[in-house]
């Protein structure tokens, strides 16, 4: 890479919208900042494609760490997409059609020869829980069926299960079935929508009490520790917005090894930034859309993982450009 300025884009929900102390996208943006980058701000319906070219309407964007004033917004700019550098794609889900519409534009930038932060065929392969289907030897025993009939038998067999929808977010319609709970068929239903859509269910992993680890992978490579989320006494779902406690701690051997298993997977696909679920020994979920975690990290053990992640975007760029 040559020594001017980096042009990044950015994807994201409404920005004054977010929690500053935690939020990741922050974390990446503040980092670009410090390299000096040029910010261009976008909404999903800011981007457009005419002719089959990836456009939009983008603002110049500069942030500060201030938990009161965090973000200055510059007028409307028209740009190709393509002629940016990199774009993040920092959209929370819900993953529905129109993510993948704006995955299909941002495929066109791609194309084009902006480098995307995740690889969009990749966002719209890598469903976050299905996806540790690819990863058996990780995960814990996984049954995902539209049959009611399927599931009262794997609870049947298992005793205690976990069962959620595919296209769930922050623990959203997650529940813990125990064997002679008199709720489960209308829980069956509820997920299947009575047969009609598919759902997982995954054996019950005890160690959720010791905390549902978050684990941050840049291209491929574990950030050396974790954020585990211990549910709340009357709760048993490890996420933050239910009212989990968030906990620093450092990678296990057995995270270790699931990384090795997981990383060099996501690096071949185009996956720079990825949170994976670690429960006990267990994978549990392959976050790619838009992983959290940041903030807490560095924090927690004086880290900069939005350095870390700019460093392996900017390696990126130059063995592009090397090409």
């Amino acid at each position: 890479m040559s020594a001017r300025k980096l042009r990044v884009g950015v994807v994201m929900d409404p920005i004054q919208t977010i929690k500053p102390v935690k939020d990741s996208s922050l974390a990446m943006l503040l980092e670009a900042e410090r390299r000096g980058a040029e910010i261009n701000y976008m909404l999903q319906a800011d981007l457009k494609m005419v002719a089959g070219e990836a456009l939009a309407h983008a603002r110049l964007l500069s942030v500060r760490d201030d938990k009161e004033d965090w973000f200055t917004i510059g007028e409307i700019q028209d740009l190709r997409l393509g002629d940016l550098d990199v774009i993040l794609m920092r959209k929370d889900p819900p993953f529905d059609m129109e993510y993948i519409y704006t995955s299909y534009i941002l495929e066109r930038a791609e194309e084009a020869g902006a480098l995307i932060v995740n690889k969009p065929q990749s966002l719209r392969d890598m469903n976050e829980k299905a996806y540790t289907a690819w990863f058996p030897q990780c995960a814990p025993l996984t049954l995902i069926t539209r049959s009611m009939k399927e599931m009262k038998g794997f609870l049947a067999e298992h005793g205690r299960i976990v069962v959620k929808p595919l296209d769930g977010m922050g623990g959203k319609s997650i529940f813990v079935v125990a064997k002679g709970d008199n709720n489960a068929n209308v829980i069956f239903e509820t997920l299947t929508d009575y047969g009609s859509r598919f759902a997982m269910a995954q054996v019950f992993i005890p160690e959720i009490s010791d905390g549902d680890k978050r684990i941050l992978l840049v291209d491929g490579e574990a950030i050396p520790c974790a954020l585990a989320r211990i549910p709340s006494a009357d709760d048993n779902r490890g996420n933050l917005v239910m009212g989990a406690t968030g906990e620093a701690r450092k990678l296990t051997k057995r995270d270790e090894w699931i990384c090795g298993e997981v990383g060099p997977v996501l690096r071949e696909r185009g996956v720079i930034f990825a949170g994976i679920d670690v429960i006990g020994d267990y994978l549990t979920e392959i976050n790619v859309t838009s992983p959290t975690g940041i903030r807490e990290l560095d924090r927690a053990f004086d880290l900069n993982i939005a350095g870390t992640l700019f460093d392996a975007i900017e390696a990126r760029l130059g063995q592009a450009s090397a090409r």
